[in-house]
């Protein structure tokens, strides 16, 4: 059956062969992004489920933000996910406090500024390449399907030149044909699957980075409404 079906390949004209090596080059990319996001989703979601644990298990968030501080200086590899959410936000806010802001609104605006830059880097990190899936999930059959087309063509013209034109005759030029669209949908089918999958973990792990954001921004306006208390003469100039 291999040796029949590599015999149709090698048999087909040289547009439908054309497409099959399209289809096969897209099928390669298909499956090399599916392996490669559903990695770093998993290791994302580790990632985001490790800190989240050990951020809500930290009695004092400065010294969290100077541990990473210190690794970061150390030469150790640079935040992301939620961690980087977090140290973004922090790091405004501290800077802010530092220049003498103690009004909570602009305190809680500047670190949600900040985290909402940060987060839209790392949704865009996450989100990277799937439109790949996406675009050969949706046009692959369609290549298959001018390979099909375009071969059935050939077959038929070339039964013109046949005085007695028989279903033998006609049949392997079909079946060449047809193994274009196979190998569309050969390629289609898996992207496509990869693409909902991925995309709805990618989803669901934003999700749980736009809920930690919440959380730490409640934190950090308790804090910032401590300070402003503290700090009432600052707290009115700044709001005046």
């Amino acid at each position: 059956m291999n040796t029949e079906l590599m015999d149709l390949i090698l048999m087909a004209s040289p547009v439908v062969q054309a497409v099959m090596v399209i289809l096969a080059l897209m099928s390669i990319a298909a499956w090399a992004v599916a392996l490669a996001k559903s990695y770093q989703v998993t290791q994302a979601t580790k990632q985001a489920q490790q800190f989240e644990q050990v951020f809500w298990q930290t009695p004092e968030l400065t010294g969290l933000f100077n541990q990473m501080t210190q690794q970061a200086a150390q030469g150790g590899l640079p935040q992301s996910g939620m961690a980087a959410i977090f140290e973004a936000g922090f790091r405004e806010f501290v800077r802010l406090k530092k220049q003498g802001v103690s009004n909570s609104s602009d305190l809680i605006a500047g670190a949600q500024r900040a985290m909402k830059i940060t987060f839209s880097k790392n949704a865009d990190h996450l989100e990277n390449r799937l439109s790949l899936l996406a675009t050969v999930g949706s046009s692959a059959p369609y290549i298959g399907l001018f390979g099909t087309v375009w071969g059935v063509m050939h077959a038929f013209q070339s039964l013109g030149n046949v005085q007695n034109a028989t279903l033998a005759a006609v049949a392997p030029g079909i079946s060449e044909a047809l193994i274009a669209t196979a190998i569309g949908l050969f390629a289609a089918i898996p992207a496509v699957i990869a693409y909902n999958r991925l995309s709805t973990r990618v989803e669901r792990l934003l999700s749980e980075y736009e809920n930690f954001a919440e959380g730490f921004l409640t934190i950090l306006q308790r804090q910032a409404h401590a300070l402003e208390q503290n700090n009432p003469i600052n707290g009115q100039s700044n709001q005046g």
